[in-house]
């Protein structure tokens, strides 16, 4: 999965590649020649007592050193460019389809998940490009330049290497067999992390008011501990690899002196090549480790590329037309024919059945009880999710076929749970109408009745907005989301359940404004409050996922059960009236 991931996304960077890796060879080449001018400077320049020797052959080894440092320099540039070029592109591609995602695929994988996909995976991924790029691409350079050029040195001495360098491939390899394992519960510990803190933050006001700070802290205590646990797993392996690599190099060290010290004494072998024999000796050891610490990052980096592959492999639900309507016939008509919805898995579907028709010029209402359908019902009008039975139809339309970027134009929905951006006022308020003047923004918050407490906060239009609106209370972010949705002016309204924090007066003058300003649109309206829906044009009475009656108000009381239980719940006899 790793390899495929990178193949993708690395293929646009051929160029720099290719001269990436022409730079370390060059480096690497460089430093490979090195020891073989030391042991030439040894052997017959200090050795022979010839001073211009030395000097000639050291200002040599100082021009390749110096050619050696800037092809470096070169390589970990273009190496780090590329490497954070694919980070880059790794996380757009995974924020692009998670953007595609329906509420479906959100979520099966979930918030905290979705995140650390996108951060923490996607940066184990660039971190493992990087020192590729950095550090593999020039080990297996001079791990086989080295032993070649120790083979010319010496061949007898050579056959330490014949022991090394397999004793340190298998001592490797059985410590990063056990990583990958730990590295997978390590990401999805972290996922836990994530996902308990996200609650708490987001939570935070019903933990204080239920004075769960103990058991709170608690929870967050067990999972910080089974991710401590994991990571100490593995980096308890991790810490074992260095010594036994730096075990097996100095026991090859010893061997080296020990055979080359006979090797010397017999005269098959001079001091210059002993020191050029330990260096290369070194080189190889070094490019083993290197090796080594990729092979540490490689087990978590393939995890990480798997998750995020995941995200990738993953197609939304709610599919783009292939050939999409780009124009409406007439304007806002809307309908629900058989309409049905069940989530994958489901013994019961949330909807069954549903037929709804809601008109320009009309109010058209959905009440039910707690868990009927309604939400759901207004879900498939903008395509939060696609009606798995039947079909929406806008304008005659099916909305599978429309284009997202006119369906967003001809519907505006107001969600049940309204979220702000970090931001201002105007800034949220133009999020579907970018181009709206100040003039717009003010009259769109008049009709939302929140134009009162907009004046009077400091800045105005640009008072600041905290992520989700946090800084401002639930009443107010209802009206400012219903004000942002005045703004976008569409065709079709969607209120779900959007009054509910409202008092009962700015609740009546809210709809009344409402009234005035849509008159011409067609209104869908989910709520809870009778008093909000009662005057509507038709009300749609759900109960368990199918449609219980349709009528007027004094036409359900008469003969519909189910609303009327649920008007004289809320309501008397006489108020029902």
């Amino acid at each position: 999965m790793l390899i495929r991931l990178l193949r993708t996304h690395l293929r646009p960077y051929k160029r720099p590649i290719v001269l990436l890796v022409l730079l370390q060879f060059l480096q690497t080449c460089a430093t490979l020649y090195l020891p073989t001018l030391n042991a030439d400077i040894i052997d017959d320049g200090v050795v022979e007592g010839d001073t211009g020797y030395i000097l000639s052959y050291g200002a040599l080894m100082i021009g390749i050193s110096l050619a050696q440092v800037v092809c470096n320099v070169g390589a970990v540039y273009y190496g780090a460019r590329t490497a954070a070029a694919v980070g880059r592109d790794v996380r757009g591609a995974v924020f692009d389809r998670v953007q595609s995602f329906s509420a479906r695929e959100v979520g099966h994988f979930g918030a905290p998940s979705l995140i650390t996909r996108t951060t923490n995976d996607v940066q184990q991924i660039q971190m493992l490009v990087l020192m590729t790029f950095t550090l593999m691409v020039s080990a297996p350079i001079m791990c086989l330049g080295g032993i070649v050029l120790a083979l010319g040195l010496d061949v007898p001495l050579s056959g330490v290497l014949v022991a090394v360098v397999p004793v340190l491939g298998v001592s490797v390899t059985l410590i990063v067999r056990r990583l990958r394992p730990l590295f997978r519960s390590m990401q999805e510990r972290l996922d836990t992390v994530n996902r308990v803190l996200r609650e708490q933050i987001t939570g935070n006001r019903v933990i204080r008011a239920f004075v769960r700070d103990a058991y709170e802290q608690r929870r967050f205590g067990r999972a910080n501990a089974e991710l401590t646990e994991v990571s100490l797993g593995s980096g308890n392996l991790l810490a074992l690899m260095f010594p036994v690599v730096m075990t097996v190099v100095n026991l090859s060290s010893i061997a080296v002196v020990w055979f080359g010290a006979h090797r010397i004494d017999s005269g098959g072998m001079q001091i210059g090549d002993l020191t050029a024999f330990l260096a290369y000796l070194m080189q190889i050891v070094m490019a083993v480790m290197m090796a080594t610490f990729m092979f540490m990052m490689v087990p978590r980096a393939e995890v990480c590329a798997e998750r995020v592959q995941e995200v990738l492999d993953t197609s939304s639900s709610v599919v783009p037309p292939v050939a999409p309507v780009t124009e409406l016939p007439r304007h806002g008509h809307l309908e629900i024919r058989g309409g049905g919805f069940r989530f994958p898995g489901a013994e019961e579907p949330v909807l069954r059945s549903v037929d709804l028709v809601a008109r320009p010029g009309e109010v058209t209402a959905v009440i039910g009880s707690t868990g009927s359908g309604k939400s759901t019902l207004l879900g498939l009008v903008p395509r939060l999710f696609d009606a798995t039975d039947g079909e929406v139809l806008v304008d005659g339309v099916p909305v599978a076929d429309l284009d997202p970027a006119l369906l967003a134009r001809t519907v505006g929905m107001v969600p049940q749970r309204p979220y702000l951006f970090a931001g201002t006022v105007a800034t949220n308020l133009r999020y579907g109408h970018p181009d709206a003047t100040d003039d717009a923004l003010w009259h769109a918050l008049e009709v939302a009745q929140a134009r009162e407490f907009v004046e009077r906060l400091e800045g105005g239009l640009d008072a600041p907005i905290a992520q989700g609106g946090t800084n401002v209370s639930g009443g107010q972010r209802q009206r400012l989301a219903i004000a942002r949705t005045l703004v976008q002016r569409p065709e079709i309204y969607l209120f779900d359940d959007s009054f509910s924090a409202l008092d009962y007066a700015t609740d009546a003058a809210l709809r009344a404004a409402l009234a005035e300003e849509t008159a011409g649109a067609t209104v869908v309206i989910v709520a809870q409050r009778v008093a909000t829906i009662r005057d509507a044009d038709r009300i749609v009475v759900l109960d368990e996922g199918r449609v219980a009656g349709t009528g007027r108000h004094h036409e359900l009381m008469a003969d519909n059960q189910t609303y009327r239980e649920i008007v004289l719940s809320q309501l008397t006899e006489a108020e029902a009236a």
